[in-house]
């Protein structure tokens, strides 16, 4: 493929994305149809979803995975799908309240405690969910664990309270934002997929300049999430260079010394 091609490429991509178009491969579909036949799409999906699902996928035939797959050793993986999901989903969507029983990391056991639920997030570093909302009593914004949680139930909520609240926690989310540009060094510039796919997981603006032919990448970013765009960063080696950034250059600089004074 040629430079022009992932030009052209990467702006459709773009658009689609833009106006909430997703394109689905074939292999994508047999992949679904077969997810759709595993006992836990019972718990993922609703029936009506699910019913929907089939009808979208018709006479699509599912994944043979009779053979041809080979599963090694590895470490224990927690379940990315938990019972809760669905259930914290709506009341989000309803922007209602809830009464929340959970545990803290010594075992503490909080019960009925009144919260807004904001926001659930997948941690990519922790391999596990969590449920951003504020805490009704101690009007502190919380991050809970889903693992954590013992039980949920609804409580209604006026709705200019919760707008309210929506708009202040968006402001504390914002205020622990922060920014990065990454340049894409010319020599891989075809490999742009493969390093946009590397930050898949956050927000991103990307911006090319014809005379010098480089890619800028802006991340965008929690301040809990810096060592995870690290470690993205040395898996990409010298295809990159963060070129605005003090915090990020500064540990970039630490681990290169680190690895000299190791292996030197």
């Amino acid at each position: 493929m040629n430079l022009f091609e992932k030009i052209f490429n990467y702006q459709v991509i773009s658009r689609l994305d833009d106006s909430g178009t997703i394109t689905v491969t074939s292999h994508e579909r047999a992949w679904l149809k077969t997810m759709l036949e595993h006992p836990a799409a019972a718990e993922a999906f609703t029936e009506d979803t699910k019913l929907k699902l089939a009808q979208l996928l018709g006479e699509q035939a599912p994944m043979d995975l009779s053979q041809g797959f080979i599963e090694k050793a590895k470490n224990e993986e927690k379940q990315v799908y938990h019972p809760l999901l669905r259930t914290l989903r709506r009341l989000i969507m309803k922007r209602s309240a809830l009464r929340m029983t959970y545990r803290i990391k010594d075992g503490k056991l909080f019960t009925n405690q009144p919260g807004f639920p904001y926001k659930l997030e997948y941690s990519m570093v922790k391999k596990e969910w969590y449920l951003l909302w504020h805490h009704l009593g101690q009007r502190a914004f919380m991050s809970t664990r889903l693992q954590n949680i013992e039980s949920v139930t609804e409580l209604p909520f006026r709705e200019a309270d919760a707008a309210k609240l929506i708009a202040q926690i968006a402001a504390i989310l914002e205020s622990r934002k922060e920014t990065a540009a990454i340049e894409v060094i010319p020599a891989y510039n075809r490999e742009l997929s493969r390093i946009l796919y590397a930050f898949s997981c956050f927000e991103k603006e990307v911006a090319y300049s014809a005379d010098s032919d480089v890619y800028t990448i802006t991340l965008s970013f929690r301040s809990d999430e810096s060592e995870y765009v690290l470690s993205k960063l040395r898996f990409l080696g010298k295809r990159v260079r963060v070129v605005a950034s003090d915090k990020l250059r500064r540990r970039m600089l630490e681990s290169a010394a680190k690895a000299l004074a190791r292996y030197s």
